[in-house]
């Protein structure tokens, strides 16, 4: 089992930020710092130990927040010692939860670490809470930010308004009219960073959620002229809605007609099966057509839940294009292990092939709680 990532954020974290602050502010109270900040820090998770650093920060910096966010970015560059691993970045998220706790009435100096610190950690969560305090005014230095030379500060500008961004509070007013992040995101959709490419098909995915038809009318408009790397994004933001079977969104994507093939020789086996076991799932499609055809194929499973009903889930198996009368084989092995995002539950699980967003019964197991001992 993977180690837990808060064991990677440790007491050398506060230890590395006491001693940069102190370089560049001598008068800091190390010590008084310390001992706030690791008082109760191993019984706390990772990103409540960011917020606990945060507020040992604004307990022991200057009162006076502008005073404070000017010490804290001259701070950032000071000499420290080794912070390594995939968390040396997270070394400065206490800074900007700081900035999106406690500055959140001083929009330009807070605008200002926001800058720096997206450069380094990111921003994307610290701006959230300007944007529900001043819509207008945060998306505007966003939109100014769309032209900045750090596809990190542009791709803040798209990852920072996503309604849905994981880990994060929704964006109540953007999930109901998303038509300003729009603007920003038009202007970020021939971006030259596949970094800042694939946050604006992550946003416009984020987007199909609430406004299928939104997304659909974006994509197609956005399709013509499109360079390779605008219909990657255009590809990428439909991910979902072709997994829900959006028509619209497989029209756009070239396969709202049926597919004219037939199923055959599906094999679902065993028949019944164990938690932690495999299931393999195969079948043949065959082109009725005397010509090309274009198929989008994935594979559906119906997973029971905790209350006994069910949940479908898309596996994405491939774009395939049949040769007249053409006949190909597909075959997945499906694991029923649990795991941390996945607990797996008995009952009948219905399987069923995706032709075109169509579904096709393919059969059915029937998972067994694993026994003990």
């Amino acid at each position: 089992m993977a180690e837990p990532l808060k064991n990677q954020y440790g007491r050398a974290i506060p230890r590395c930020i006491a001693a940069m602050i102190a370089q560049v502010h001598p008068a800091f109270p190390k010590a008084a710092f310390l001992r706030d900040a690791l008082n109760g820090y191993e019984a706390l998770e990772l990103m409540p130990r960011g917020r606990h650093i945060a507020a040992a920060l604004r307990a022991h910096l200057p009162q006076d927040v502008p005073a404070a966010l000017d010490i804290l970015l001259a701070s950032l560059d000071a000499p420290r010692d080794d912070i390594s691993g995939s968390m040396a970045s997270f070394l400065f998220m206490p800074h900007t939860v700081y900035v999106a706790s406690y500055a959140l009435d001083h929009f330009e100096d807070a605008m200002r670490a926001q800058y720096a610190l997206t450069q380094r950690f990111t921003a994307e969560f610290s701006i959230r809470p300007f944007i529900e305090r001043d819509q207008a005014r945060t998306l505007a230095r966003l939109r100014a930010w769309t032209r900045d030379p750090s596809e990190h500060v542009r791709r803040l500008v798209s990852e920072g308004t996503r309604p849905r961004l994981p880990w994060a509070p929704r964006l109540r007013a953007l999930q109901r009219d998303p038509r300003p992040a729009l603007e920003l995101l038009e202007l970020l959709k021939d971006d030259p960073s596949l970094y800042v490419r694939r946050s604006v098909a992550n946003h416009l995915n984020d987007i199909g959620k609430d406004h299928p038809e939104l997304l659909n009318a974006v994509a197609k408009r956005w399709l013509k002229g499109a360079s390779a790397e605008r219909a990657w994004i255009v590809r990428h933001a439909l991910r979902s809605a072709i997994k829900r079977g959006n028509a619209g969104a497989l029209a756009v994507s070239g396969f709202g007609a049926r597919a004219e093939v037939t199923v055959r020789n599906t094999t679902v086996a065993p028949e019944r099966v164990a938690t932690g076991g495999k299931v393999r799932i195969a079948f043949e499609l065959v082109n009725r057509l005397p010509r090309l055809q274009r198929v989008l194929v994935d594979l559906r499973v119906h997973y029971i839940k905790s209350n006994g009903q069910s949940a479908p889930k898309v596996f994405k198996l491939k774009t395939v294009e049949f040769g007249a009368r053409e006949a190909i084989s597909f075959a997945k092995n499906l694991s029923l292990a649990d795991l941390s995002t996945r607990r797996h539950y008995p009952g009948g699980h219905k399987v069923e092939v995706l032709l075109n967003g169509r579904a096709v019964a393919l059969g059915e197991f029937s998972l067994t709680a694993k026994r003990s001992g």
